[in-house]
């Protein structure tokens, strides 16, 4: 195991360790040459190795703004080395423990990104196979900027798990902690496909599905682990939560996402979307792309119709119809809450507002 102070290929200085996925261990480093930040990631003890090589020249070949940059792979001292484009943020994964979920314009948001991350994958010929919100890297705050889907090369050795967990049996029975965490969102082609099969495309596209129904309403659209295999099998899927509709302001782009989702979790896998199709349907969304803020409410008026929100600069008002979420505002309580500010007199008036951990 490489330390903070390491030197790898002489040129990547270890500065720091910042997480460990199902298969690996996550490094930044510092490149001692262009004087930037990059990720090193290396196979964690015990883990299959042998295509770690393939799977670095695959990832490279995808090239885009929402895709983090596969650098380099180094091969010393017996160990095996992916460089990565760094990303200094958190995963959705992070995010969703203090959001809960997402209001359907920030969702939009999401989802555009990442649909447009999976078209240029596809266009590469690149199927990720580990579509998850650990695998997605976002900046710090609420605003999720610099969305970037990260391990398309770890991807494909989890691939390479998924078929040593078949040819030994029932995939659903692995104790693997790298199978467990991917079953809540793998397409049930991989799940159930006999030796031999071969998943394809339109896997990444149930996963983004399945992924987007979390980020929604703060749910698994399956459940977890067996519980996952089990209702996929039976076609048993987690209806969709009030809330999202019950207020003018959300429903026709909550419906609108709904359908984005449905078609994504069609259980033939020729009659998904295509990442092409996926791209131009997130381009007829028409959602808020506004700065957010976070502050807490400050006070509730109108019999609690409608509040304050306190920021360390200013009071923005906002009425409970703009509130999205199980989870009410509540001055009481001292709730902390994200939004965007739009003109208003004489106060600025806020939309959406969404309910978050402090």
């Amino acid at each position: 195991m490489i330390s903070p102070g390491d030197i790898v290929a002489g040129r990547y200085e270890v500065l720091r360790h910042v997480g460990r996925g199902g298969m690996q261990e996550v490094f930044c480093a510092r490149d001692l040459l262009l004087g930037v930040e990059v990720a090193l990631k290396t196979p964690q003890p015990g883990q299959v190795v042998r295509r770690f090589k393939n799977s670095a020249i695959i990832a490279a070949k995808v090239n885009h703004h929402n895709i983090a940059k596969t650098l380099d792979y180094i091969e010393e001292n017996e160990s095996s080395y992916l460089v990565e484009e760094f990303v200094d943020g958190e995963t959705l994964e992070d995010k969703l423990l203090r959001f809960g979920c997402l209001d359907p314009h920030l969702a939009a948001h999401v989802l555009h990104h990442l649909a447009k991350g999976i078209q240029a994958s596809h266009r590469a010929g690149v199927i990720h196979r580990d579509l998850k919100p650990s695998n997605i890297m976002v900046s710090r705050g609420v605003n999720l900027q610099d969305l970037k889907i990260t391990d398309f090369g770890i991807a494909t050795l989890t691939a390479e798990v998924f078929d040593e967990a078949h040819n030994k049996g029932d995939l659903t029975n692995s104790t693997s902690g790298t199978i467990k965490g991917a079953l809540p969102f793998m397409a049930p082609e991989m799940m159930f496909k006999k030796p031999g099969e071969l998943s394809s495309f339109p896997a990444d596209i149930w996963s983004l599905g399945a992924m987007m129904f979390r980020l929604l309403t703060g749910d698994y659209p399956f459940g977890l682990y067996l519980e996952a295999a089990v209702n996929v099998k039976t076609q048993n899927r987690k209806p969709w939560p009030g809330f999202m509709t019950t207020k003018a302001q959300f429903k026709p782009l909550s419906l609108e996402l709904q359908k984005i989702v449905e078609s994504c979790l069609n259980y033939d896998p020729m009659l998904r979307p295509t990442a092409d199709d996926l791209a131009l349907s997130c381009r007829e969304l028409c959602y808020l792309a506004v700065q957010r803020e976070e502050g807490t409410v400050d006070n509730l008026i109108q019999h609690g119709h409608s509040g304050f929100a306190r920021t360390s600069e200013k009071a923005v008002f906002f009425s409970m119809e703009s509130a999205y979420g199980p989870v009410r505002p509540n001055a009481l309580e001292n709730n902390y809450i994200c939004f965007s500010s739009f003109p208003g007199s004489p106060h600025e008036r806020a939309h959406p507002v969404l309910v978050i951990k402090p």
